[in-house]
């Protein structure tokens, strides 16, 4: 049996240092970190956008990823959805005692990896241990800053009647990846989650188009959900045809087993970008394959609990 933390790591002793210097400061060595400061010094200057989330999926290791990547892409997606160049991050983790060591140090270096495939640097963090059975092996809360520059204006409020919708790529990947691990569920076609920082692909559209009205990374609640954010925070109607959503042939025939429908799968590498909004009531309508239309609404109970 490997180490395991103990309720010690999080009292400030000894082990608490032992912990850090071993297995947290390592991976994510910087300037600005390893001062060990209560808090952050940095400059910036400009107009910034400041999130904060929260992550609590199980299991904490999943096909494409694990709850670290997931803590900072989550973290970075939010930040680059408001049109802004993500900088920096806080890590705090609430370990459960009896987590391994071992899975605590994959779960770190995932971090430091995604961070330095983001571009962003983690500068501060904490850490807390709690009883065994009082968390889910691990949770981790994030909070990041970036720097909105240029002249951009991303909302979800900006759509306008007549703007298309642009999706980045297939839907419910994260989510049935999740469920499929945490159920123990094989199907002939494996499923990997999407996770990934969408920060280089907002950059790289703001750059070619000024004409973006709103973006969102289609998380929990999946594609349905986002575009009733649209809808509802802009007064428009959104029209979707369902023919042109790309679903992977493993993600769709799990949803149709299942009985779960693609569009309200939770999304963590995938966005959504407007390019126009209006007047119009609260109505988000999809054309069907065989025509006729539905009322895409928004879910009314969990579907996924746990998935990011």
């Amino acid at each position: 049996m490997g180490e395991k933390i103990l309720l010690a790591h999080g009292s400030g002793s000894r082990l608490s240092h032992d912990l850090i210097d071993r297995i947290l400061a390592p991976p994510l060595n910087n300037p600005i970190l390893s001062r060990m400061d209560d808090s952050a010094v940095f400059d910036l200057s400009g107009k910034i956008a400041f999130t904060t989330d929260s992550y609590v999926v199980s299991p904490i290791f999943f096909p494409g990823g694990d709850i670290g990547r997931l803590a900072v892409c989550g973290t970075v997606n939010d930040i680059s959805m408001s049109g802004a160049r993500p900088l920096y991050i806080s890590l705090a983790l609430i370990i459960e005692e009896g987590l391994e060591l071992e899975d605590l140090r994959r779960v770190v270096e995932s971090i430091a990896e995604t961070a330095a495939e983001a571009g962003v640097i983690i500068v501060t963090g904490d850490t807390k241990v709690v009883n065994r059975g009082k968390a889910d092996r691990l949770f981790i809360n994030t909070a990041g800053i970036g720097l909105i520059e240029g002249e951009a204006d991303i909302s979800g409020s900006n759509a306008r009647p007549g703007d298309r919708i642009i999706l980045s790529g297939g839907i419910g990947e994260h989510g049935m990846a999740v469920m499929s691990k945490r159920e123990g569920l094989q199907f002939n076609l494996p499923i990997t989650s999407d996770c990934a920082p969408l920060n280089h692909l907002t950059a790289a559209m703001l750059a070619a188009s000024r004409r973006i009205h709103s973006l969102r990374d289609p998380t929990r609640g999946g594609l349905a959900s986002t575009l009733n954010e649209f809808a509802r925070q802009s007064g428009v109607g959104i029209t979707i045809e369902e023919a042109k959503i790309p679903v992977h042939d493993g993600v769709r025939g799990a949803c149709e087993l299942l009985g779960l429908d693609p569009l309200y799968i939770a999304n963590e590498g995938k966005l959504v970008a407007v390019v126009d909004p209006g007047d119009a009531d609260i109505v988000l309508v999809m054309k069907t394959r065989i025509g006729s239309s539905r009322i895409v609404d928004m879910p009314a109970g969990e579907i996924l609990p746990r998935i990011c």
